[in-house]
């Protein structure tokens, strides 16, 4: 796996070549697809490097700033060329396919090799519980746009996402505080730890260094969004909620995968579950924030189907962790739900 995200770097560079010199639009957005997803990985091992150093504190935050870096620069690209409907797709794909693909593939990877597969219940429902107030905060601008025809619609919508967006953020740094303070025996995991491996100034340099390179080909990557949709016939809104978010979690979702193949289902379930859950609640009331620098600021109003995408996902995974078990077939369900709901963004006009 380490030798695939290694060859998988040579992208970069062929990414800037071909910028260079002009190759087509669609090439150019697979290359920096690919060349994305080991950038993502060295950003969160830099990350988990700094924050093994740091303390749990300090770390949870490192966590949550860097954890989702490579959605956050992708989202304010995007954001930038007016793409702002797209950039929600993401939003609303990344948390779906956090919860049906990664949880999925997880908890069916995990299943094959081991009958039954325990996890600790209250975490896992904390998170979820956490993801369902995230589904509320998101819900609510939306019916208010559609319930009431008679407000200042841009002025009163953009002024309450401001709101719901400070209030998420203070709910997910008041998680934080909850998993790495309060609460922490929840979700200190019994397998050995080996540390820090990277010295802090290494650290600090590839996660610099991996940061500019995502950004860089962030920029490359959302001005072929228009091209490829033209090309391939491909929605925006297919590009935004399948492409875009695998994409930017393709390395977190291999760490889950593996996590649970290891018989640490706990590690894959904070993996998967709590990087839906920092999406919604803090990588999403960023940009909402940071967009209103920007000639076209980002609300938190969702089209129906992606709410109906995200909403559904969420209470099939309440139930699903609900009993402190896994196994292979509840890993199956929850990768057939992926594909219908991404078959049916596919086919959405």
């Amino acid at each position: 796996m380490q030798i695939f995200f290694i060859a998988l770097l040579l992208f970069t560079p062929m990414t800037v070549a071909g910028s260079v010199f002009g190759l087509s639009p669609s090439v150019l957005f697979f290359f920096s697809a690919l060349a994305i997803v080991p950038l993502a990985k060295l950003i969160g091992q830099a990350t988990e490097e700094l924050s093994s150093r740091s303390g749990p504190a300090l770390g949870g935050l490192l966590n949550a700033t860097f954890g989702n870096a490579t959605e956050l620069v992708i989202g304010l690209f995007a954001i930038r060329e007016k793409l702002v409907e797209v950039v929600k797709a993401s939003l609303a794909g990344s948390i779906v396919g956090n919860l049906l693909l990664v949880l999925g593939t997880a908890m069916f990877a995990g299943g094959v090799r081991y009958k039954t597969q325990t996890f600790n219940r209250t975490a896992a429902l904390a998170n979820a519980s956490t993801l369902l107030l995230a589904v509320i905060a998101m819900t609510i601008p939306t019916i208010f746009f559609q319930t009431d025809p008679s407000i200042s619609r841009s002025v009163t919508i953009e002024s309450l996402s401001l709101l719901v967006s400070v209030l998420m953020m203070m709910t997910y740094l008041a998680s934080v505080w909850f998993a790495l303070h309060t609460h922490v025996h929840l979700f200190t995991d019994d397998t050995d730890n080996d540390g820090a491996n990277w010295t802090v100034t290494r650290s600090i340099t590839i996660l610099l260094i991996a940061t500019l390179a995502v950004a860089w080909m962030s920029d490359i990557l959302v001005r072929s969004i228009e091209p490829v949709a033209r090309v391939f016939g491909w929605t925006q809104l297919f590009i935004g909620v399948v492409v875009v978010a695998v994409v930017g979690n393709v390395a977190e979702h291999a760490s889950a995968i593996l996590m649970a193949a290891k018989n640490q289902m706990d590690l894959a379930l904070q993996l998967s579950i709590g990087s839906a859950t920092q999406i919604a609640m803090f990588a999403a009331p960023v940009l909402v924030l940071a967009s209103i620098w920007f000639p076209q600021p980002m609300n938190l109003v969702f089209n129906t189907f992606e709410l109906a995408a995200i909403i559904l996902s969420v209470l099939i995974v309440n139930l699903v962790v609900g009993d402190g078990e896994s196994n292979w077939f509840e890993g199956l369900q929850l990768l057939v739900a992926y594909a219908i709901i991404a078959a049916a963004f596919f086919l959405h006009s």
